[in-house]
């Protein structure tokens, strides 16, 4: 026998190499009403798949500039597409009719849509399949409101309730009053102009816990696990001062079904199944020792939540989403430990102020170091390359950052903050500092298990 083959075939003694294919390149078609999603489009683009962005809002007309491929009407991309992304509500009835013609969409459905838009319709579909629910009352008619809590004293939270701009969803408040006095005459003094703004609310009576929410994707079958447990901080500045925003920082772990999703968002499976919904979806909860009370859907991506499950999942994301639009069950990878995400921003966010705004417009965010690792896109767009502000929100970056232990994920995120230049950046500085107590009531509660 002869050094080095074998005595049967004559061929090397060592195993066949592995044939890799070549990675498929597929195209991704972003849909949405304002600049929302680009994170994850330029995240797509990145792993090499051929990405369009098509944003109706003339405000952000410049927003991605150098990052992303925009288009016009993005109907006329439709066949163009291997997969659609529709980013926000409002597109359910348009993803349905595309899903019957064949068409791969994440994205909306009508049903799901619904559940989000419409408190009123929310709600009563939580109580169907066996949540409890928190007292609600809707309201078209803000002196029908005046004259409800006149005549109920209590402590209410104001929310605003239909199809809202995302610049008028932060108008939600929190009354503080047992008897509701704060939310009547906040209500009182501005009726004129949250009327224009507002046209449809809720007031939900107030119950003391901790807030958290759990959600999964859903591939139009079953939801994919691990699912994701989150907490978000909505006021504008660190010991939750200030305005509510959008949302300025999350914590997140990713976890196996528990009781808090059990006992809430699995419940409504059969329901998201029914409705071919394909995507992200989300309930938010009030915690405590009494039970778990659904608030509120988001049956979409989450802003900034899908940044920061970026930092938390390894699998590719073109894959992922071009899996779960055709149905197909995923094996998602996730790290251990948790993510942090944090929004830095400029004036005039959380508002929307042109004049304001112009001031910051095409400023540079200079990086000390170039580390561009747990740096997300806010409304932002690349000019020579360099990175300048755009749009005209302020709404500029998310910062991730990743840990064993939530300290941990608090200095990698805070970190690469240090790592930035931006003039009059702000940013809350507590992000992720509630769940050293939150965890131990949760557990105590036995609700994270």
């Amino acid at each position: 026998m002869e050094n080095g083959q074998n005595g049967q075939n004559g061929k090397n003694n060592l195993p066949e190499p592995k044939v890799i294919p070549e990675k498929i390149k597929r195209k991704f078609l972003f849909v949405g009403w304002e600049s929302l999603s680009g994170d994850l489009a330029w995240q797509i683009s990145k792993e090499g798949h051929e990405v369009k962005v098509s944003i109706k809002s003339e405000a952000d007309k410049d927003v991605y500039d150098g990052f992303l491929d925009k288009v016009g009407d993005w109907k006329e991309f439709v066949d163009w597409a291997d997969v659609i992304i529709f980013d926000d509500i409002g597109f359910g009835d348009v993803a349905d009719e595309l899903r019957k013609k064949g068409k791969l969409v994440v994205g909306g459905s009508e049903y799901t849509d619904k559940l989000e838009k419409d408190r009123e319709f929310g709600q009563s579909e939580m109580k169907r399949v066996g949540m409890l629910t928190l007292p609600h009352w809707d309201f078209t008619d803000y002196d029908s409101a005046l004259k409800f809590i006149e005549e109920n004293p209590g402590r209410y939270v104001y929310k605003p309730s239909g199809f809202t701009p995302s610049d008028s969803k932060g108008l939600l408040f929190l009354g503080k009053d047992d008897d509701g006095k704060d939310i009547h005459e906040i209500i009182r003094s501005n009726k004129k102009v949250l009327q224009t703004r507002v046209k449809e609310m809720q007031l939900q009576k107030f119950v003391q816990g901790v807030e958290i929410a759990v959600g999964a994707f859903f591939n139009g079958n079953d939801f994919i696990y691990p699912i994701n447990v989150n907490f978000e901080h909505k006021k504008l500045f660190p010991g939750d001062i200030g305005p509510f925003t959008g949302e300025m920082g999350t914590l997140m772990y990713w976890s196996g079904p528990n009781t808090i999703f059990r006992m809430t968002l699995d419940r409504m499976k059969e329901d998201i199944k029914k409705s071919g919904y394909v995507g992200y979806i989300d309930i938010n909860c009030i915690a405590n020792g009494r039970g778990i009370y659904p608030l509120e859907f988001t049956a979409r991506f989450g802003y900034p939540t899908i940044s920061i499950q970026m930092e938390g999942i390894i699998s590719e994301w073109g894959e992922f989403m071009h899996s779960i639009a055709k149905g197909e069950n995923f094996d998602l990878k996730t790290k251990k430990g948790f993510q942090i995400g944090v929004v830095c921003a400029t004036p005039p966010w959380p508002y929307s102020d042109k004049s304001e705004a112009s001031i910051y417009h095409d400023l540079s965010i200079i990086f000390k170091k170039p580390n561009l690792e747990g740096i997300h896109l806010g409304d932002i767009k690349l000019v020579d390359g360099s990175w300048r502000i755009a749009g005209v929100m302020g709404y500029d970056l998310i910062v991730t950052g990743n840990g064993v232990t939530v300290e941990d994920a608090r200095k990698q995120a805070y970190g690469r903050i240090d790592n930035i230049l931006l003039q009059n950046m702000f940013y809350r500085t507590d992000i992720g500092l509630g769940w050293y107590e939150d965890s131990d009531k949760l557990q105590t509660w036995g609700y994270l298990y």
